[in-house]
């Protein structure tokens, strides 16, 4: 691992300490103790869960052994484990570990969730053991070299007919991403702010690297014999001008249930984020 890359992971680790550090479960319980009502829901609003989601993805879960990378809060671990998936839940922050032991408790999965502590790149797991692999909004947090290490541990892992999913940001525009640094946004300041922008930017997880769906299909395909990337949220993403919570909703409801009916340039060019498919890996 380079320098670098290595900063990078340390600034991760230690910013998702401090965030998940007495993470109140209680929401996680809820989702996944009414599972039937507000899985459908999250899925139809939410772009995140709505792309992680796509082609019926709950309904493939049930007695499957899926691996999530970079699990985080753990409410993706939660669901799929609520769905009766198998799930080995990883992330670099122990903190999500004491996450995971307090799920655990508090709720009777079929399979208890299992956490696995740490730099996925070390893990001990046996290949061709998993038919998922997840990644929530993870891949963007690694820098390129590292990325690619984490693509062909991926294939590794998977079973010969397994899938790899990840959901990422997307960025095909570069006159929008340069727009999009321009409008402030809560907990990031417009670039217009020089100095407010160079201190959050110094503070920031995120390494500067590609987010092009042509850099994932060419990636995957050193590893996969199909890449299949999804757009989604071109026209979802202009709810944040869409005043009050109720029509919000409805507006991000119609949205990613319709942007499908764009035309494909439009979709790729526009998409605030995309769905990542590899599959039969080589």
């Amino acid at each position: 691992m380079t320098t670098d890359s290595q900063l990078n992971q340390d600034k991760n680790k230690d910013y998702y300490e401090k965030l998940y550090d007495n993470y109140d479960i209680e929401g996680i319980l809820y989702w996944i103790k009414n599972l039937e009502e507000v899985l459908p829901r999250i899925i139809s609003t939410n772009t995140t869960w709505n792309g992680l989601y796509k082609y019926n993805f709950q309904k493939c879960l049930k007695g499957k052994k899926v691996l999530e990378m970079g699990c985080g809060d753990c409410s993706n671990a939660a669901v799929m484990a609520a769905l009766g998936a198998e799930v080995y839940a990883n992330d670099i922050a122990s903190a999500s570990g004491i996450i995971v032991n307090k799920l655990n408790n508090n709720y009777d999965f079929k399979h208890p969730i299992r956490f696995i502590e740490g730099d996925f790149l070390e893990n001990s797991l046996a290949s061709g053991s998993f038919d998922f692999v997840i990644g929530k909004a993870f891949l963007h947090h690694l820098t390129i070299p590292v990325e690619k290490s984490f693509i062909k541990e991926t294939a590794r892992l998977l079973k010969a007919e397994g899938e790899a999913r990840f959901f990422e940001p997307a960025v095909n525009s570069k006159i929008l991403d340069e727009l999009r640094w321009h409008i402030p946004v809560p907990g990031r300041p417009s670039k217009f702010n020089k100095k407010a922008f160079r201190i959050w930017k110094e503070q920031d997880v995120h390494p500067d690297r590609s987010l092009n769906s042509r850099h994932f299909e060419n990636v995957g395909r050193k590893f996969f014999k199909e890449t299949e990337i999804i757009p989604v949220g071109t026209l979802e993403r202009f709810h944040r001008i869409i005043p009050g919570n109720r029509f919000n909703s409805r507006y991000r409801r119609w949205a990613l249930k319709n942007e499908r009916f764009l035309p494909s340039i439009l979709n790729i060019a526009f998409a605030r984020s995309q769905l990542i498919i590899y599959r039969n890996k080589l």
